[in-house]
């Protein structure tokens, strides 16, 4: 009986009116599109300019670890490294650092800024007992927001 009734129902045509607008129009569609649109839009720049922002953040942070490595040389040598030895001096021990006890950093990629340049070194500094610092996202001397210069002075 059941079976019968089935069969009965599912062969009576459909008295319900379809509904048109089941699915979206194309126009629905563009203007959803336009609003996503508009929304990125606004939201890149400022994405963009939080992303500059950390980036010139870390390399300050590397500089202060990079200088404490420096001093910790200095302890244990006497001196800092000269010009000439730069920063590699922190990695592999110069030929005149008679009680150098490094590595004093952990990996050589720490003597990259956040935009891949590698950090600047002078021993004598010029403007503090050495100098060391990243010339910003444009590799250039001087600049503004994430091309600036960040310096340990």
């Amino acid at each position: 009986m059941l079976s019968a009734l089935r069969r009965r129902f599912v062969s009576l045509p459909s008295t319900a009116p379809r509904d048109r607008r089941a699915g979206f129009t194309l126009v629905e569609l563009l203007v959803v599109l336009v609003i996503l649109g508009l929304l990125v839009g606004f939201a890149a720049p400022q994405v963009f300019k939080f992303l500059g922002r950390a980036k010139t953040d870390a390399a300050s942070v590397q500089i202060s670890r990079l200088g404490a490595g420096l001093d910790l040389y200095r302890l244990e040598t006497g001196h800092y490294p000269s010009t000439d030895e730069g920063l590699e001096a922190l990695i592999v021990r110069p030929a005149d650092a008679d009680r150098w006890n490094g590595p004093y950093i952990d990996k050589a990629s720490a003597l990259l800024d956040p935009w891949r340049n590698p950090y600047r070194y002078r021993f004598p500094g010029e403007r503090a007992e050495y100098d060391l610092y990243s010339l910003g996202a444009d590799g250039q001397e001087g600049g503004e927001g994430e091309n600036a210069d960040l310096e340990n002075w």
